[in-house]
């Protein structure tokens, strides 16, 4: 892992990683030909050398997965204007306004000839009734690539390196008369198989489960397809601390393997058929895994519930400290950009804990009644859980459910009712009145699911939100988990030391964050598509400028400017006293701030009046060479709001005039500290 993280933030040539690795490993054959006294005594060399070769080994993996340092990669022979081939990758997945689909470059036009290329695109097609395309279909088109840009808004979701670290770096916008179809390829069995069985599954589902919201989560609990999910729903799942129910997860496939071990249960008495049992069971628990989408949660299941079998298939039980080592060094060599998924961090974290802490928290209370074990058995895998994942999910989600214990106890068990209910609805969808029925009931749980979710939220203090933490300050909490966990149960002093000391750095750093939050002063322009939206921070608190919808529209709010006010630790909204405003002309601080967003007429000064920043906004009818004869002024922004074609022409009247420009569209949000 460590070799895979320098990789990235060092981007050091493959080479070094080379270099360190033949070295290494021609050091450790000659270590091998010493005396066994001389390796005893050096036997510290020997541990060196053999973490320098997997250090360079992580490093070559992420180098060579990085798309862009293929030599077949279409960014290093693509200019604007060739044509490109392009082949999908998935069946077209409908959005509001458009159908979108992952699709491979597979070749570039070269002056009169076509090389072949690697990489991906997201593609989105204009709608249209007659749109036939599919998983498999080639198409050709010279509409310009568009590289995938990040909003640059403070503290937001890095679209970029997330597409990057799938092989994604561009996307395009396709109308009906500027593609043509070639025809299809040849898909593999498997691909053929996964997409007809994920088609079937989705047309059962989405006809015997009534209701939208009930329907949408049926098909992401069953095989992870989210493109019909409520997403308020979600974020009430995700308010309360048990969103891991709609992630496909070691939960899920833990559920398949038990109905499997209960249908081939006959075999384990018969030895001439016992080996069947993995031959079913391992084939058929991968097959649910890519059905599901393959991420890397379920992955992670798949390889620990293969070693489980094969090992049970010898008479050997494996230790599941191993099998979680092993698994997730096979995943990050299929992919080490996994280390940065949070299904990734959160898995692990989540069965670790689990297996370190569970025991020891059930052995709290003995509880003679089984009914009663079985719910404090319930809780003690919730908090057991909670222990090691909290870090991770306070600081990719800044919030914490209250009421885990609440939702965990009635969800989980809920949830899992469902997906076995799904399982038999697809295995009897042939029987119309068996299937309707059991459409029904799996419609009302997960009606009885939500409301029950929807009721824990609505509870007054059910949300710890707000919160914020960096990198290290998470590191110090796990430390701080594992110090006082290693103190309980191995009864080890340092433990105690070592958590103490990392309970005294995290208040360090975090009073600090306080301090310099208290001391901010910024100006930030959102990069809130076709909208206006500006914030002017003082401390904690801030001002707020721009369009209503940004305010009232919960999605456009929680993805463009909540995860700003959450990194700067802004809490409060006022009207600041040291505020002041004439028109367009604001006074904040020492800083004078000229925000455009209607026409302006500007009258000729004999002594200029200085701007530190000029917003345009909108589309207002003014020119900057009139502008710049009454303002003398140093810096100009134009917001996400700002039509295209008009910003080509004020951006030459900011060149022509020697003023510095910025467009939010193109650079990301404007952040300028103002103190």
């Amino acid at each position: 892992m460590l070799g895979i993280t320098l990789q990235w933030y060092s981007n050091a040539t493959v080479q070094i990683a080379w270099y360190g690795f033949g070295l290494s490993l021609l050091l450790l054959i000659l270590f091998f030909l010493l005396s066994n006294y001389r390796r005893y005594k050096l036997a510290g060399i020997n541990g060196a050398l053999i973490s320098i070769i997997f250090l360079a080994l992580g490093s070559m993996l992420a180098w060579y997965k990085n798309i862009r340092h293929n030599p077949d990669w279409y960014g290093h022979r693509y200019q604007a204007n060739q044509a490109v081939v392009a082949t999908l990758q998935e069946p077209l997945v409908e959005k509001p306004n458009s159908y979108k689909s992952l699709a491979a470059v597979t070749a570039v036009q070269n002056k009169n000839r076509f090389v072949f290329t690697a990489g991906d695109l997201i593609i989105y097609f204009q709608k249209d009734s007659t749109l036939t395309l599919k998983a498999g279909s080639r198409i050709i088109f010279s509409r310009p690539l568009q590289e995938i840009r990040n909003t640059g808004n403070p503290g937001g979701f890095d679209y970029k390196r997330y597409n990057l670290f799938q092989g994604i770096t561009h996307q395009v916008y396709l109308k009906q008369y500027e593609f043509v179809v070639l025809g299809e390829t040849k898909q593999s069995l498997l691909k053929k198989i996964l997409f007809a069985i994920r088609r079937q599954v989705l047309s059962v589902l989405r006809r015997y489960v009534p209701g939208e919201k009930e329907a949408g989560l049926a098909e992401a609990l069953l095989i992870g397809y989210k493109d019909d999910l409520d997403r308020n729903l979600v974020q009430s799942y995700t308010n309360t601390g048990v969103v891991h129910v709609i992630a496909i997860s070691g939960l899920h496939l833990g559920l398949v393997y038990w109905l499997l071990l209960r249908l081939l249960k006959p075999l384990t008495k018969r030895k001439n058929f016992k080996w069947l049992i993995p031959v079913i069971i391992i084939p058929a628990l991968w097959l649910f895994s890519l059905v599901a989408g393959g991420q890397p949660s379920v992955l992670r299941s798949a390889v620990m519930f293969t070693c489980i079998v094969i090992g049970e298939n010898f008479s050997r039980k494996p230790a599941i400290y191993n099998t979680l080592a092993i698994s997730a060094f096979i995943l990050l060599c299929v992919n080490p950009y996994w280390i940065w998924d949070v299904g990734f961090q959160l898995s692990y974290a989540a069965v670790l804990s689990i297996v370190i802490f569970m025991k020891p928290i059930y052995d709290w209370f003995y509880i003679k009644n089984k009914a009663l074990d079985f719910i404090w058995k319930l809780n003690a895998v919730s908090m057991a859980a909670q222990l090691l994942t909290t870090p991770f999910s306070i600081y990719h989600f800044h919030q914490f459910p209250n009421y885990f214990l609440l939702t965990n106890f009635v969800a989980v068990p809920l949830s899992s009712l469902i997906l076995l209910g799904e399982i038999l609805l697809c295995a009897i969808c042939a029987i119309p009145f068996g299937a309707i029925f059991t459409g029904k009931v799996l419609s009302w749980l997960i009606w009885l699911m939500n409301s029950y979710i929807e009721v824990i939220e609505s509870l007054p203090h059910s949300l710890w939100d707000g919160l914020q933490i960096n990198v290290v300050q998470a590191i110090l909490l796990v430390t701080l988990v594992t110090g006082f966990g290693h103190w309980l149960l191995e009864k080890q002093k340092m433990g105690v030391w070592v958590g103490l000391c990392s309970v005294l750095f995290f208040v360090f750093f975090r009073s600090l964050s306080f301090y310099q939050s208290n001391r901010q002063r910024k100006l930030i322009v959102y990069n809130v598509p076709r909208r206006q939206a500006i914030d002017l921070v003082t401390g904690r608190s801030y001002f707020f400028v721009g369009d209503s919808d940004v305010v009232t529209n919960d999605f456009v709010r929680n993805f463009n400017v909540r995860p700003s006010r959450i990194l700067y630790r802004m809490e409060f909204t006022n009207y600041l006293s040291n505020f002041a405003s004439k028109e367009a002309l604001l006074q904040f601080d020492q800083k004078r701030i000229l925000v455009v967003d209607k026409n302006l007429r500007f009258d000729v000064a004999v002594a200029k009046v200085p701007i530190d920043i000029m917003v345009i906004s909108r589309n207002p009818k003014f020119h900057i060479s009139a502008a710049a004869k009454a303002f003398n002024i140093k810096q100009v922004v134009f917001d996400a709001s700002v039509p295209e074609w008009k910003l080509k022409y004020w951006t030459k009247d900011c060149d022509s005039l020697h003023i510095p420009h910025h467009s939010v569209n193109e650079k990301g949000a404007f952040v300028m500290n103002l103190n």
